[in-house]
């Protein structure tokens, strides 16, 4: 179901892309909205099993009737975007150039169960900032690569394609479009290929930000000790979080193909597994659509549909953390400058502490709202702390 095909160009060749899904794809979709078999519910259970029942019958319901994926398009083509190869790998990514002169490059990276479509609301703000309420000098010309397996992108070609492989495709692509200092942000998996690049790449990536930051105790056997009490707080809540949410990554990293049958051949059953995750990473207070509208929700899970690629996007778990591939060990600390945003209600709010294990930090700031999804949830609030923290290192 890719949404595009792409003929053989040269090796490092860069073409223009615009999405344009057949009519026959849309048709189809539909079709098996019409169609779905909706399993029981108990009395009363809400969203404690899962994805509650009713929400998703509403949410397939206006995806059947009333989404209009062509608009989306229209608002995903009015951005230029490009293809690429990189080691046999297709590349999709926006490449914005901004009007100002003196504008830094900056390379911005989605995550799981993410997409580009996360930052279509920064885009402007970002590379024009004099048309949005900005000052000139904040300008960035705007990188947002679609991570290999996801999106346009389409699925990964390859066993054991990883993030350290995303982060040495981006630095490639980042060759290719002649940048050779530049910015880079992340959360999710963005946060861990970032993170990558600046490895690889300490001569190039000028500095680094995250919105979501790894890091471990410098004791594990007092791994509360010199924490605040929200860190606190934090930790033991963290502990009972994973004990309860973390179902998806266990299969995710050890048996992805047999999920991907039903949910590349169900739309109901896809947008199931991706809603969950958008209200349970987000500061909503339990309420989806306090953070995103159901046309935002839908152009997320329409673009995995269309491309096909929920089964290679969840591949990534399986390659970077699967069996043999995982280590608690953080490796030598990046001495690249760091910033971090810290948002309420992500998932991962690691303490300063153990960040500064991994990291050099040099800006640490706790957000006032926002989630896991930071572009998308707070626009103006993601587009400020970028510029403010960039700032220092044009």
């Amino acid at each position: 179901m890719r949404e595009t095909t792409h003929a053989h160009h040269s090796r490092n060749a860069i073409v223009p892309f615009q999405c344009a899904t057949p009519q026959a794809i849309v048709d189809d979709l539909r079709e098996r909205l019409a169609r779905t078999r909706w399993p029981d519910q108990l009395d009363g259970a809400e969203w404690d099993y899962g994805t509650e029942r009713e929400y998703l019958r509403e949410l397939c319901a206006y995806w059947a009737d009333q989404f209009d994926w062509h608009a989306a398009e229209a608002r995903f083509n009015a951005y230029p975007q490009y293809m690429t190869q990189v080691d046999g790998e297709n590349l999709h990514f926006y490449h914005i150039r901004s009007p100002e002169p003196d504008a830094i490059p900056l390379v911005i990276v989605h995550g799981y169960p993410g997409s580009v479509t996360e930052f279509l609301e920064v885009f402007g703000p970002l590379s024009d900032p004099a048309r949005h309420g900005g000052s000139r000098r904040d300008a960035f010309h705007v990188i947002a690569p679609s991570i290999p397996g996801y999106g346009w992108s389409g699925p990964t070609q390859r066993q054991g394609f990883d993030t350290n492989s995303a982060a040495a495709a981006f630095v490639t692509l980042m060759e290719r479009l002649g940048y050779s200092r530049y910015v880079v942000q992340g959360g999710d998996w963005g946060a861990r290929i970032v993170t990558a690049m600046a490895e690889q790449r300490p001569d190039r990536v000028a500095s680094i930000h995250l919105n979501m930051i790894g890091g471990s105790p410098p004791d594990p056997n007092d791994p509360l000790a010199g924490l605040t009490d929200d860190e606190i707080a934090y930790v033991t809540w963290k502990k009972a979080y994973d004990a309860r949410e973390s179902g998806y990554y266990a299969i995710q990293s050890t048996k992805p193909q047999s999920l991907a049958y039903g949910l590349t051949d169900s739309p109901a059953g896809l947008a199931g597994w991706i809603v969950e995750k958008f209200r349970t990473w987000s500061d909503c207070d339990g309420e989806v659509e306090r953070a995103f509208s159901k046309d935002q929700l839908l152009e997320n899970i329409m673009l995995y549909w269309v491309t096909g690629t929920i089964n290679s996007a969840m591949r990534l778990y399986y390659e970077s953390l699967g069996p043999g591939r995982f280590s608690a060990s953080l490796g030598e600390r990046l001495m690249v400058p760091t910033g971090h945003a810290q948002f309420p209600g992500d998932i991962r709010r690691t303490p300063r502490a153990w960040a500064e294990r991994a990291y050099n930090i040099v800006h640490w700031k706790r957000m006032p709202q926002g989630g896991h999804f930071a572009a998308l949830e707070q626009p103006q609030l993601f587009v400020d702390e970028l510029r403010g923290f960039f700032s220092g290192f044009r």
